[in-house]
């Protein structure tokens, strides 16, 4: 079967947004774009200020106004990027399962995320967080106004979308304790097909010894070294299968959430991993991912990963 790029979308400005990069890397990957809309409609989680409850549409409208809004972005769709194959579904029920449901035919998820702006970033929806919490499959966050809608992606003539600039750096953040295959493939592929340069942040944590309030230097110097060597060797398998792909690693003192934040201000796309974890509790992400999907002002791509066994023979057969 022939996985989709699938975006959600309901009519908001940033579901719209991520149907806009969906189709974008759509074409950049010539895969099917796959839009879905829930039309079960969803109560407010606020109460109404006058304490009165919301009338719920009759259902046929629910359903009727979704398909009209797939109708009108297919349409769209056809007439800027002629040639994308774009299907569309609307799904009966809540908008968290339909979409978990679509995402297991995916190549990935987009989902829109509410802009602040560059000071506050991203406010994640509950509905786009209970997803990236579940979702099994890579899910990519994108927030509208972005500076990918700037330009057009590389080697297509501009259509008012665009995936990611062929100039700005895809952005890795990479944990060397879990250096997941699947993580650093995703970013390698992206920034392969954008011939764009991959910058990949590593944060590691000073020894506590202090001695008069000062770190003792011949130490430090020492796990520097250490540390650039254990990204060199974890990296250079990677980089015999992507040769094209110029990369700039960066071991940074502390953690990494605040490096992929400033990394992101002029990134196409930043990339960051996910441990899939099947208990009932808890968010499920981590408190870099959360930091960098709060603030980040470029898309974000988390990569659910089990934990890591290392890169297989087959990881490292050459790209499709």
């Amino acid at each position: 079967m022939t996985r989709t790029i699938t975006a959600g979308l309901d009519g908001s400005p940033q579901s719209l947004a991520a149907a806009d990069w969906a189709a974008g890397e759509a074409r950049l990957r010539d895969l099917p774009l796959r839009l879905v809309s829930a039309w079960e409609w969803q109560p407010p989680a606020y109460a109404p200020a006058a304490g009165l409850g919301v009338p719920v549409p009759p259902s046929d409208l629910q359903r009727a106004g979704a398909q009209r809004l797939l109708d009108e972005a297919r349409t769209g769709f056809a007439r800027r990027l002629p040639g994308l194959r774009i299907d569309v579904e609307d799904v009966p029920g809540s908008p968290v399962p339909a979409l978990l449901k679509s995402s297991e035919d995916a190549e990935l998820l987009v989902l829109g995320s509410r802009g602040l702006g560059q000071l506050t970033g991203f406010l994640l929806g509950s509905v786009s967080l209970s997803v990236l919490a579940r979702c099994e499959r890579p899910v990519v966050l994108v927030r509208p106004g972005g500076q990918w809608e700037e330009e057009p992606s590389p080697g297509h003539s501009a259509s008012g979308l665009a995936a990611a600039p062929g100039h700005r750096d895809v952005v890795l953040g990479l944990d060397l304790h879990e250096p997941s295959s699947a993580v650093i493939d995703f970013a390698f592929d992206a920034a392969s097909r954008r011939a764009a340069r991959l910058r990949i942040i590593h944060g590691w944590t000073l020894p506590p010894y202090h001695y008069g309030g000062e770190l003792m230097p011949d130490l430090n110097d020492e796990m520097a070294t250490q540390v650039r060597r254990e990204l060199s060797d974890v990296l250079r398998p990677w980089q015999e299968k992507y040769p094209a792909v110029e990369i700039s690693p960066q071991a940074t003192v502390g953690g990494a959430g605040r490096h992929l934040v400033d990394a992101s201000q002029d990134a196409a796309l930043v990339v960051v991993g996910r441990r899939i974890r099947r208990t009932a509790v808890g968010a499920h992400i981590g408190p870099v991912t959360q930091a960098l999907l709060h603030h980040a002002a470029a898309p974000v791509a988390v990569i659910p990963h089990d934990p890591p066994a290392g890169p297989s023979a087959s990881d490292l057969t050459s790209p499709a």
